[in-house]
């Protein structure tokens, strides 16, 4: 049994696809088959079964998953003390961040790797309520969001701002007035993101609070869709200043003037209170916590110059 084995075992009990565990790997399928034969006549069971066209793990294979997780937890940690012995800031740095955080995380890592070329990011990008499962069950070193999280004991810091905006297609009525209250902000159909978004959550507490209920339009499940939804005239929305980089020096969409917004909210860093962060994670937090804000404000001053 070769720990190659055990990682395209692991890549296969994960997706139940070999398929997608060979694109992940760079191998062909029938490579990965092999593998796993081999690793089957090691255990003397079958590690997966086969049901129409899905694959599931046996009992075996579900033995051995838990073993995999046990194994690799174990080398990952071997590799971080031996880094920490040499003093070296080296290593895997694993980050889970909601989707809006994708419009600035690249511009941290790369002025974190001018002094630290010898890190490597692996970067999970999925929903808040994903990311929540992935700081759960502790499979981040740390991970980002825009709302801490009240079910979990976890270790939260705010690194960076982040202002909610009211966008709108530029032939809105509303587009030029001043000061427009949220009461007849209410009165628009809002297009908003999936339950759960840090975004989402953030803007029904600011309507809650004043008694107001909005028209929702309709649930989109990403920026992304948001933005195009708007600018199609589909209705308005509420999103970070910094998913609008582009849009708003194109002119293609236009911020509402409305009383009580920006909502200053902020971008967090966590994980769970428990954990014992490594050297890479320890120098990358204090990395956000010194130097994010200064990072993002240039990068977004030199995208509103050009």
């Amino acid at each position: 049994m070769t720990l190659r084995q055990l990682t395209l075992f692991k890549a296969v009990a994960q997706h139940l696809s070999f398929t997608r565990a060979a694109a992940e790997l760079c191998l062909t399928q029938p490579a990965v088959s092999i593998q796993i034969k081999q690793l089957e006549g090691h255990v003397g069971m079958p590690l997966f079964e086969q049901v129409g066209k899905r694959i599931f793990l046996t009992d075996a294979g579900r033995e051995l998953y838990v073993a995999c997780g046990d194994i690799f937890t174990r080398l990952d940690a071997l590799e971080i003390s031996l880094n920490e012995l040499q003093g070296s800031i080296r290593g895997q740095l694993k980050i889970s961040v909601v989707t809006t955080a994708t419009y600035f995380i690249p511009y941290l890592f790369q002025a974190f790797l001018q002094n630290y070329p010898d890190v490597h990011f692996t970067l999970n990008v999925t929903n808040r309520t994903h990311v929540l499962e992935r700081l759960a069950s502790n499979e981040d070193d740390l991970v980002i969001m825009g709302q801490v999280p009240e079910q979990l004991h976890v270790t939260a810091h705010q690194f960076l701002k982040n202002p909610l905006v009211v966008l709108a297609p530029p032939q809105h009525p509303l587009v030029g007035k001043s000061d427009i209250s949220l009461e007849r902000l209410a009165k628009e159909n809002f297009l908003i993101r999936e339950v759960g978004s840090g975004t989402r959550l953030a803007m029904e507490r600011c309507f809650t609070a004043s008694n107001l209920e909005l028209s929702t339009e309709m649930v989109l499940g990403s920026s992304e869709a948001i933005k195009h939804g708007v600018m199609a005239g589909l209705g308005i929305s509420v999103l970070s200043l910094y998913t609008l980089t582009l849009e708003l020096a194109a002119g293609t969409i236009k911020l509402l003037d409305v009383k009580d917004f920006p909502l200053n909210r902020h971008w967090y860093v966590a994980y769970l209170s428990d954990k014992k962060l490594s050297l890479v994670a320890r120098t990358f937090l204090e990395f956000l916590l010194s130097s994010a804000q200064d990072v993002v404000q240039e990068v977004y001053q030199l995208e509103n110059e050009r």
